[in-house]
């Protein structure tokens, strides 16, 4: 793996992620909460990958989502009395830097950050989730754990799931992916090359025309291919519930694992729409949910 705390993007919260890792090391023992939502399982995930990888003792809790929440409802987490607490909470708005409290205990929100990217150097903004700032620690706390390089590639998927990418091109999830696609962990691929996506993803694709143009996917030049993918997706440009940026990623840059057939965001998708409305079996979800996930290194059952 390639030290993701070393690029551009993780400049402002490097040293904060930094000190996170050297706390989880230095306790003895690290209670991790999160919502009981895909994004907080997300999370959880790879600190619990790590802390078994290491040999940290730790005890899990999900807490209710927000949106299971009055409105004006305090925050579900609490803090434990003994040992570390570590908060992912992934449904917190982005905060800047400089505004973190100083705590006793671990606090993961999404922080602000900026890159410059193109031959001008422009700089855009953008966010790191607690998804990805908790895939960082992970790979601080065992850049060779078998758990940790297992749970790698999901690393992205929290910026996946934001709404940055409803709206505008995020500048953070393009990096991110690039990140684990030029260390080998991920490979980016167009659609017509994923053996097996998920079939409801976007909104006015013929899937009798996707078949077709994957059979002759193989024969086909660079051109070919562009032209051909551009007017598959042509009529899923007058669809209202994708962006134009969500529609450019979920065609020309599909993350699969190795020799998967289902994509992470075909993965992502299939849970979300399977997820319970219940509170209750909603947690219940998310703790069998996870407890796969760190045994098997696969997400969904159909990877």
């Amino acid at each position: 793996m390639r030290d993701v705390l070393t690029t551009p993007m993780f400049a402002p919260a490097a040293s904060v992620l930094l000190n996170h890792a050297a706390a989880i090391k230095e306790t003895d023992m690290v209670h991790i909460t999160g919502p009981a939502s895909l994004e907080g399982v997300l999370a959880i995930g790879q600190i619990e990958a790590a802390c078994l990888d290491v040999g940290v003792k730790y005890r899990r809790r999900f807490f209710t989502p927000r949106h299971h929440l009055p409105r004006d409802a305090p925050a579900a987490w609490s803090i434990e009395s003994t040992g570390l607490t570590v908060v992912v909470d992934v449904e917190e708005a982005t905060w800047e830097i400089e505004d973190l409290p100083s705590n006793e205990h671990i606090h993961l929100v999404p922080l602000q950050t900026s890159v410059e990217l193109g031959s001008k150097n422009r700089r855009f903004g953008g966010a790191l989730d607690a998804v990805v700032q908790a895939g960082a620690i992970a790979a601080m706390l065992a850049p060779n754990g078998r758990r940790v390089r297992k749970l790698r590639p999901y690393i992205s998927l929290g910026l996946w799931l934001r709404a940055a990418l409803d709206t505008n091109m995020d500048p953070i999830h393009s990096m991110v992916v690039n990140h684990l696609g030029e260390e080998g962990t991920l490979r980016l691929v167009p659609l017509p090359e994923v053996p097996q996506p998920a079939a409801d993803m976007i909104p006015g694709l013929s899937e009798r025309q996707l078949a077709r143009l994957r059979k002759v996917w193989p024969t086909m030049d660079v051109d070919q291919r562009s032209m051909a993918l551009s007017e598959l997706l042509l009529p899923c440009l007058t669809m209202d519930e994708l962006s134009t940026p969500r529609l450019e990623e979920l065609a020309w840059h599909r993350m699969l694992v190795g020799d998967g057939e289902v994509d992470l965001a075909s993965q992502v998708h299939v849970l979300r729409n399977v997820w319970p409305e219940d509170q209750s079996e909603g947690r219940l979800f998310a703790s069998s949910l996870l407890d796969r996930w760190l045994s098997t290194g696969q997400l969904s059952n159909t990877d």
